[in-house]
């Protein structure tokens, strides 16, 4: 934000503080869910059947938050980004009430797809809100605030969803989310109001996005039906969605977007392959402990537990002043810790039974990579941004995050319904996690290409 805006902006600094504490509640709430429903899942599809609809559970919201990034985006730019804001706060209690209410896989893939919708505009929003109303040296605090903010419900989500539904029942996981968005939302209403943001013009025309975000979404969904059975129709739904991400995303990614890219195209590939490596693990670990080690339900979500640890260990260690590392250095670090991890994470996979501390060693390490690397692509992003498109690039930043997470989970969920219909679970399980590891090492790669990146953090 220039020093004229600022000086303009007086009000929003003024409100700053109560809006930062409004917001810290609102993404807790939204961690919560997160953390909790990860958990729930197993029980969830035990209750419900379908298993071979269990990766979608995670790839609904997924496919859903990649429009959803895009039209907040572009609103956001035009508007400003309050608007969008309550949209999406709104949009993700009506997602949660139909996955409280639903009786079978589909209704809850249905609440999912709508959680999604609300849950990738407000994460979308929020990380503009962070850009427009704090100054360079003090986002790195803030995102770790957002960290923070993810720690607590994932020290309170996994055993609180584990109690929840061995003592009522699973659908109570989306019941409890909601009184938490009541008070983050009630809490965040006034400054919110008060902060004057107004918006940028020059945004790509809105309809015209819309149509090639959900394009994209939607092949990244076909791409995901292409896996679930090896069949000449399989072959069709690859072509389909490979044709429609073709076309429809280099006008959701910045001018001139190339693949193999550096500076900003760079790492917008790190946040989509790293992303998706620990969204696909995240999905299917908890299963593999349930089903696999045969622990009990709290103990399975007890591992995502560590996992936030380190997550939040990385945030941390990120925005401090004596970490004289560039923050492309930084993100580096983050992909090389997330493949490991997740490489111990396979092992257990393919050898049940004999090396679970290994998968928590390694949920520890990959969490640790996802705080250094997320929280810092996240500020690599805004350094590589013009004021003016700072909306756009954010969302592109959140649309390869979206489609990373949903491609991560479809692959891992193709592979684990191969084992499933081949009656081998070592090979669902382990197949399914060293694919992530292996895309995470991609992330790896694609981390050298940055170049330099400025660490602020270092010159507070």
């Amino acid at each position: 934000m220039g020093e004229a805006e600022r000086v303009a902006d007086a009000p929003a600094r003024t409100s700053r503080r109560g809006l930062t504490v409004g917001l810290l509640l609102s993404v807790g709430a939204v961690a919560f869910e997160a953390m909790a429903v990860a958990t729930a899942m197993p029980a969830a599809a035990a209750d419900l059947g379908d298993l071979d609809l269990y990766a979608w559970t995670f790839s609904a919201f997924m496919l859903a938050s990649t429009f959803a990034t895009v039209a907040a985006g572009r609103f956001s730019d035009r508007f400003g980004p309050k608007p969008p804001m309550v949209v999406g706060f709104a949009v993700f209690a009506v997602g949660l009430v139909v996955s409280a209410l639903a009786p079978t896989m589909p209704v809850l893939l249905a609440g999912r797809f709508i959680q999604g919708l609300g849950g990738g505009t407000m994460n979308l929003t929020v990380m503009v809100l962070v850009a427009r109303v704090f100054d360079e040296r003090e986002r790195a605090l803030v995102i770790t605030g957002f960290s923070a903010a993810w720690m607590v419900p994932s020290f309170v989500g996994p055993p609180v969803a584990a109690w929840l539904t061995t003592a009522l029942s699973w659908h109570w996981v989306f019941w409890s989310v909601l009184p938490l968005m009541a008070i983050g939302g009630g809490l965040m209403a006034g400054p919110l109001r008060r902060v004057h943001l107004p918006p940028h013009h020059g945004a790509g025309s809105a309809p015209r996005l819309l149509l090639w975000a959900a394009l994209a979404a939607a092949g990244a969904g076909a791409l995901q039906l292409a896996g679930q059975r090896i069949d000449v129709w399989s072959l069709l739904w690859l072509a389909l969605g490979a044709g429609l991400l073709w076309w429809a995303l280099p006008p959701l990614l910045p001018a001139g977007f190339r693949p193999a890219g550096r500076g900003l195209d760079a790492v917008l590939g790190v946040r989509a392959l790293s992303a998706g490596a620990f969204a696909g693990g995240q999905a299917f670990l908890p299963l593999m402990l349930v089903q696999a080690e045969h622990l009990p339900l709290d103990w399975a979500g007890s591992v995502l537990i560590v996992g936030s640890v380190g997550w939040m260990a990385g945030a941390w260690l990120q925005s401090r002043p004596w970490l004289r590392l560039r923050r492309d250095r930084i993100i580096l670090a983050g992909t090389l810790s997330t493949t490991a991890g997740l490489l111990l994470v396979a092992a257990s996979g393919w050898l049940p039974g004999r090396l679970l501390m290994a998968a928590v060693a390694g949920w520890l390490f990959g969490g640790l990579g996802m705080g250094l690397a997320l929280s810092s692509t996240s500020l690599a992003v805004m350094q590589l941004s013009e004021p003016v498109a700072i909306g756009r690039n954010t969302s592109s930043l959140q649309v390869s995050e979206a489609l990373g997470n949903s491609i991560g989970a479809g692959l891992a969920g193709t592979l684990f319904v191969l084992g499933l219909t081949s009656g081998n679970s070592a090979l669902g399980f382990g197949g399914a996690l060293t694919a992530m590891a292996l895309l995470a090492a991609t992330s790896v790669a694609t981390s050298v290409r940055i170049g330099p990146v400025e660490n602020h953090s270092t010159t507070r």
